[in-house]
């Protein structure tokens, strides 16, 4: 029990730090377009890659999982709607999985 507290504080003050560092030290605006953009991008690069492997391996069988993850990017890519890609990519991945326990 006492590790899950220990691993709590170094969690918790990392993530702390890691927020307060860049408002303690930067005071003024940042203006150069690079970092700006960089910083901008930071939450959705973090997102995807947590996301990435869990859409993958979900699954029972990663071709499932590919299929899935396919056919989201498909309708994403046509600017279809959140509800629409997360039902058709669940949708495919069952779909497969039927498809491979039937084989």
């Amino acid at each position: 029990m006492l590790d899950f507290w220990i691993y709590l504080f170094i969690l918790s003050g990392s993530t702390y730090l890691i927020r307060a560092i860049p408002f303690a030290c930067v005071k003024k605006t940042i203006e150069n377009r690079f970092i700006r953009s960089f910083l901008y991008y930071i939450p959705y690069a973090v997102l995807a890659a947590m996301t990435f492997p869990a859409v993958i391996y979900s699954t029972g069988n990663i071709i499932s999982g590919f299929v899935g993850l396919i056919i989201g990017a498909v309708l994403a890519f046509f600017n279809r709607g959140l509800t629409l890609v997360a039902i058709a990519a669940s949708l495919g991945a069952l779909v497969t999985e039927l498809i491979i326990m039937i084989i």
